[in-house]
């Protein structure tokens, strides 16, 4: 099984008399392939946005390189989840050659 990509989606909903010019939405995904970089957007567009792949378009994907790909780098995770007990924030911190590891 391949390793993950960093794709960069755009997209939007499709304009309508109301709304001639909807909002472009940037988002930045981690996928193994620009297919399935494209199903993850429209998985977030429906629970942020309320935009369905029916009633929306993809204006482009992209895939994402490393600047400097021969140089360590520190990178951090910031997690928020919600237990029975309450909120908890963690933040984990790593170093690596690349943010796909």
């Amino acid at each position: 099984m391949g390793g993950l990509h960093q794709y960069q989606v755009f997209g939007r909903a499709i304009p309508t008399k109301t709304n001639p010019q909807p909002d472009v939405v940037k988002m930045q995904l981690f996928a193994t392939d620009a297919v399935r970089a494209r199903s993850k957007f429209w998985y977030f567009m429906k629970k942020l946005r309320r935009v369905k792949k029916a009633n929306g378009e993809i204006i482009a994907v992209n895939e994402i390189f490393e600047k400097k790909q021969g140089m360590v780098k520190n990178y951090g995770i910031t997690i928020r989840y919600d237990s029975r007990s309450g909120t908890h924030n963690m933040y984990k911190e790593y170093r690596d050659m690349a943010l796909t590891g």
